[in-house]
């Protein structure tokens, strides 16, 4: 536990004690993803000082929201326990609500792969890609390049690069059957505020190979509507 407590008996204020201090969330954030070593967390928050990311998995453990176990050819990594789990639709939640306030990003902002990909699961409407046919996407932005798979309300998000982290699973096989290239910008498609072919006029989107009306089908099934961010 924190070593800070508000002194209050009450859920919200025990959550809080647990996951808000500085970096907890984005700690869990990224193990939502998968496992991860200590320097893959590194690696995914460059600007967290060493002390603080040792701290806070420190603290993590001890409130049952973190374990650290052995994994084959990986020796020991931090993962989400089951209670640490239960995190996922709060913060996905918290993703759709920060959306509608993010703005154009700071020339010090970075997009890693683990936080694209929970901008992606956040993103993604479960009920639109049930009408549509299944697609196979890859999406690169800035050094990030992610194969994105849809097939109904299933969606299965692969890292290709930055290196894959240690739980990523087997690379899709196959060519996918379009890759396009974006940059920050791609925030205004997913909210409805581009249509694909304005931001490829606009160059927010670039495509690579493949089909290119696919877009459109992306931008259906990875939509957040600013304006009921934190509809189920």
């Amino acid at each position: 536990m924190a070593s800070r407590s508000y002194g209050q008996y009450c859920g919200v204020t025990t959550a809080v004690e647990l996951i808000g201090e500085r970096w907890a969330m984005l700690i869990v954030r990224d193990l939502l993803v998968g496992p991860r070593r200590y320097t893959d967390l590194k690696q995914g928050l460059p600007k967290i000082p060493t002390n603080i990311l040792s701290t806070r998995l420190k603290e993590l453990q001890e409130g049952g929201v973190v374990r650290r176990v052995p994994l084959m050819n990986c020796g020991l990594v931090y993962e989400l326990t089951d209670y640490g789990r239960q995190l996922e639709p709060v913060v996905l939640a918290l993703g759709r609500w920060g959306f509608q306030q993010m703005g154009d990003p700071q020339p010090e902002d970075v997009v890693t792969a683990d936080s694209l990909t929970m901008a992606l699961r956040t993103a993604f409407r479960a009920e639109a890609a049930t009408s549509l046919p299944a697609a196979d996407y890859e999406l690169h932005v800035a050094d990030v390049a992610l194969r994105v798979q849809v097939d109904g309300a299933g969606l299965r998000v692969t890292q290709l690069a930055p290196p894959a982290p240690p739980v990523g699973g087997r690379v899709p096989d196959g060519e996918p059957d379009l890759v396009f290239a974006a940059g920050p910008g791609i925030r205004r498609v997913i909210s409805g505020e581009l249509t694909p072919a304005q931001a490829i006029d606009e160059d927010v989107l670039a495509v690579v190979s493949g089909d290119a009306t696919l877009l459109e089908r992306f931008a259906q099934t990875f939509h957040i509507d600013p304006g009921v961010v934190l509809a189920a």
